[in-house]
């Protein structure tokens, strides 16, 4: 597996893009992750993007996406988000990256008014069409398992029924390794994934709250659920989830911190090529 970082780390300690994929790379990390919208970004930040990128040899492996609206009661919300997605997919293409990180959204209301089972019918609909669109254009869409109570896909059986009702194959799951432990998933149950992971995201949390720490600051099991990943066969790219750092002044050492402790986990599971 390959080890990679998501931008926001950077983006959210107010770095600017060219100094976070640059250091990126001085940090000793593989690929690089972007968290940007296309419906914000300017031909000179694209391009920047993609010549920095270039210049460091650091492959753009995923673009995130926050599209909560796919599965929005109301049909104009939805179509919106689907046009905006579909440009996330373009923006994918057009970075060379290989696989969309998508996060979906919540049941609205407590499930009371408007029935569960139609925001789960305008999930998989939406979703289907993008994985038209991603199958096109050579990409994955890896959708993100969420550890909230009212979220759609919070649990690997969920996410395994979305995949089954979506039947797309550019359509999979991305493992999020502190969200499985927030939801207390059986380590065994990694498994009944397999074949079907498209990306990991690792960080740390104190198992009550999504925390998106540095490993080691919490009591994510991290190599037990890393050791179940790489038996189902994943040998893609396990990428570091930094936000919302304690102290933005000192993102770097905190990147790097990071990547100490998880460069030791994946060389002490055998997963680090």
């Amino acid at each position: 597996m390959k080890l990679g970082l998501i931008n926001s780390a950077w983006a959210q300690a107010g770095q600017e893009t060219a100094f976070g994929i640059r250091k990126t790379k001085e940090i000793g990390f593989d690929t690089i992750d972007i968290f940007a919208d296309p419906l914000d970004l300017d031909v000179e930040e694209k391009r920047l993007i993609v010549d920095t990128a270039a210049e460091c040899d650091l492959p753009i492996v995923s673009v995130a996406c926050v599209a909560l609206g796919l599965i929005d009661f109301n049909p104009s919300v939805q179509r919106f988000h689907l046009e905006r997605t579909t440009q996330y997919l373009d923006l994918c293409y057009e970075l060379r990256a290989k696989n969309l990180l998508l996060v979906l959204g919540e049941y609205v209301w407590q499930q009371e008014v408007i029935p569960p089972e139609e925001q789960w019918g305008f999930a998989v609909e939406n979703v289907q069409a993008l994985g038209e669109r991603a199958e096109a254009l050579g990409l994955e869409i890896a959708v993100e398992l969420e550890p909230f109570q009212a979220s759609l896909v919070n649990s690997v059986d969920n996410m395994i029924k979305f995949l089954d009702d979506v039947g797309s194959p550019a359509v999979k799951a991305n493992c999020d390794i502190s969200h499985l432990h927030l939801v207390r998933t059986p380590f065994a149950d990694v498994q009944k994934l397999r074949g079907r992971i498209a990306h990991v995201h690792l960080s740390d949390c104190d198992g009550k709250r999504h925390g998106d720490l540095p490993p080691g600051r919490g009591n994510t099991p991290i190599y037990e659920y890393l050791s179940q990943i790489q038996k189902t066969g994943f040998d893609g790219v396990v990428s570091l989830e930094l936000e919302y750092s304690p102290e933005p002044d000192k993102i770097v050492s905190w990147v790097e911190e990071a990547y100490r402790e998880t460069d030791t986990i994946m060389k002490a599971v055998g997963c680090r090529s």
